[in-house]
C-alpha cells in the first residue's frame, strides 16, 4: 500500500509576486504548503475520475432524495417559489465557478479546506474541514433513514424497529464497502445510480408538461404576505437542496487533469441538478391540484398519477427514491473521507486520516460511517426524532462555513494580488463571482435559522479542542 508523503507543516501565504499563479487563469501555483503543481504530495493511488464521472458525482450528491419532496414542501409559499428557485440556482453557480477557479490554482484533494488553509492559514483550514466532515456523515445519517422510510412502501417493516435499523445500517455500509473497494468501484456505482434514478425523473419533469395545466399551479403568493417574503421562506427550505455543489472540489485529487475538470464538472453538474429541479417542481406543480399538493407527502406519485392514472405512481418513485439516495450515500461517503485526508496530510487531523488504499482514505470512510450509523441507531432506538431533525438542520449551517471561506479565499487573492497575481482582464468577473458566492452564503447561513445557527456554533466550536490537541502535539 501507498501513501502520499505528508505536506510540510506550516501554511505559507506567498508574499512575492511570482509564487501563484494568476486567479482565473489556467496556470496553477503552489498548495497550501508551498507545493508545486506537480509535486509528489498531489499525487493519489487509485484510478482518476474523469469529467464525466466527477459531473455524475457533483449531481448525485446534489440531486439525494430531497427533490421527491420538494414542490410539497414549497408549495404552500406559491409559484414564487419558483423564482426562489431561480436565485438559488444563480448564487449556486457562481459558487461552482469559484471553486473551479480556486481548484486551477491549487488542485489538491480537499477543496475547501485547502482554499481556506491556504489563504487564512492553519486554524481556518481546520475549522473548514472540521464543519464539513460533520456536515457529511449527519446528512449520510438523514439519508439513511429517509430511505428506509421509502423501503417500507416497498417491502413493509412494520415500524419494527429492529428491522429499520438493519435497513438503515445496510444503506450505509453498502456504499461504504463500495467505497473500500477502490475509487473505480465509487465511480461505476455513481454513474449508474445517477442514470437510473434520472429515468422516472425525466418521466415526470419532460412527460408532465404534456399534461401541465395552469388552473393547478395556484396563486403566485400563496401566504398573503407579500412575494419577497414568500420567495425568501421558500429559499430557507429550497437552500439544503443545493448542497453538494463542492464535490469535485473536494476529490480533486481523484479527478483527472483537475485544473479544467474540477471548474467544469461544478458547474455541468449544479446547472444539471437545478434543471432537473425546475422542471420537476413545475411539472408537479402543473399536474397536481395545488390544495392537495400542500398537503401530499408523495409529491412525485401523485403526479404520475395524475398523469396516468391509477396508483402505481408511488412504487416507481419508491424506487427511484431508493436509487437516489444509494448514489448520494455513496458519493457523500467519499466526501466524507477526503477533507479529514487533506487535513491529515497537513498535520491538523490525526495521521490514520491520511493513509489511502486502493486509492480511499479508509480509516476516514470506516469513522464517518460509523458515526453516522451510531447516530442512526440513536435516532431510532430512542425515538428522538425531534433533536435527530435539529442535527439535520445544523447540517445547512455546517456545509454553509467552507463555502463562506472558499469565497472569502478568492477574495483574498484578488485583493491581495491586483497587479501580479490576478489576471487583469478578468479582475472584474473575478471580482463579481467571489462576492455573489459570499453573498449566497451569508443566505445560507440566514435560512438555516437561528437555532441552526446556534447548534451549529456549538458543534463548530466543539473542533477547537482538537485543533488545540493536534497544534500541540505538532509543536512538541
Amino acid at each position: 500500500m501507498q501513501t502520499s508523503p505528508a505536506a510540510p507543516r506550516q501554511a505559507t501565504r506567498p508574499s512575492d509576486p511570482e509564487t501563484p499563479g494568476p486567479v482565473g487563469s489556467p496556470t496553477a501555483g503552489p498548495g497550501p504548503a508551498g507545493l508545486a503543481p506537480d509535486d509528489p504530495s498531489r499525487q493519489t493511488t487509485g484510478r482518476r475520475f474523469g469529467l464525466v464521472t466527477a459531473t455524475a458525482l457533483v449531481m448525485g450528491n446534489i440531486i439525494g432524495g430531497g427533490i421527491f419532496m420538494i414542490p410539497a414542501a414549497v408549495a404552500p409559499f406559491g409559484t414564487v417559489s419558483l423564482a426562489a428557485f431561480g436565485v438559488l440556482t444563480v448564487g449556486a453557480i457562481a459558487l461552482a465557478l469559484v471553486f473551479g477557479q480556486l481548484a486551477r490554482r491549487n488542485p489538491r484533494t480537499g477543496g475547501p479546506y485547502v482554499y481556506a488553509r491556504e489563504a487564512f492559514g492553519d486554524f481556518a483550514g481546520f475549522l473548514s474541514a472540521w464543519s464539513y466532515w460533520i456536515t457529511t456523515w449527519v446528512s449520510n445519517a438523514a439519508l439513511a433513514v429517509a430511505a428506509v422510510g421509502y423501503l417500507d412502501v416497498l417491502l413493509p417493516l412494520h415500524h419494527s424497529i429492529p428491522l429499520e435499523i438493519t435497513a438503515a445500517l445496510a444503506f450505509q455500509w453498502l456504499p461504504a464497502l463500495a467505497n473500500l473497494a477502490g475509487t473505480r468501484y465509487v465511480g461505476v456505482v455513481q454513474l449508474v445510480s445517477t442514470v437510473l434514478k434520472f429515468i422516472p425523473l425525466l418521466l415526470v419533469s419532460v412527460g408532465g408538461l404534456f399534461f401541465f395545466d395552469p388552473k393547478n399551479l395556484g396563486p403566485f403568493d400563496a401566504t398573503g404576505h407579500g412575494w419577497a417574503g414568500g420567495m425568501t421562506a421558500a429559499a430557507a427550505i429550497l437552500l439544503y437542496s443545493y448542497l453538494g455543489v463542492e464535490s469535485a472540489a473536494m476529490s480533486a485529487g481523484k479527478v483527472r487533469d483537475p485544473e479544467r475538470n474540477v471548474g467544469r464538472a461544478s458547474v455541468l453538474g449544479t446547472t444539471g441538478a437545478a434543471v432537473v429541479y425546475l422542471l420537476g417542481t413545475v411539472a408537479v406543480f402543473g399536474t397536481v391540484a395545488h390544495q392537495q399538493l400542500v398537503h401530499s407527502t408523495a409529491p412525485f406519485s401523485d403526479a404520475v398519477d395524475a398523469m396516468f392514472g391509477g396508483t402505481w405512481g408511488g412504487t416507481v418513485i419508491a424506487v427511484a427514491a431508493l436509487v437516489s439516495m444509494t448514489g448520494a450515500l455513496n458519493g457523500w461517503t467519499l466526501l466524507a473521507a477526503q477533507a479529514p485526508y487533506a487535513a491529515a496530510k497537513d498535520g491538523l487531523f490525526p495521521a490514520a486520516f491520511g493513509k489511502e488504499r486502493r486509492g480511499v482514505p479508509a480509516f476516514g470512510v470506516l469513522v464517518s460511517v460509523a458515526l453516522a450509523s451510531a447516530l442512526t441507531v440513536l435516532n431510532f432506538a430512542s425515538g428522538a426524532k425531534g433533536a435527530f431533525d435539529v442535527l439535520v438542520l445544523v447540517t445547512t449551517f455546517t456545509a454553509t462555513v467552507p463555502y463562506l471561506l472558499s469565497a472569502a479565499a478568492q477574495l483574498y487573492w484578488l485583493v491581495r494580488g491586483a497587479g501580479e497575481r490576478v489576471d487583469r482582464g478578468r479582475l472584474v468577473r473575478d471580482a463579481v463571482l467571489g462576492l455573489g458566492s459570499f453573498a449566497f452564503s451569508l443566505w445560507l447561513l440566514a435560512g438555516a435559522g437561528y437555532a441552526a445557527v446556534y447548534q451549529g456554533v456549538l458543534f463548530l466550536f466543539a473542533g477547537i479542542l482538537v485543533y488545540v490537541w493536534m497544534a500541540g502535539r505538532r509543536r512538541d
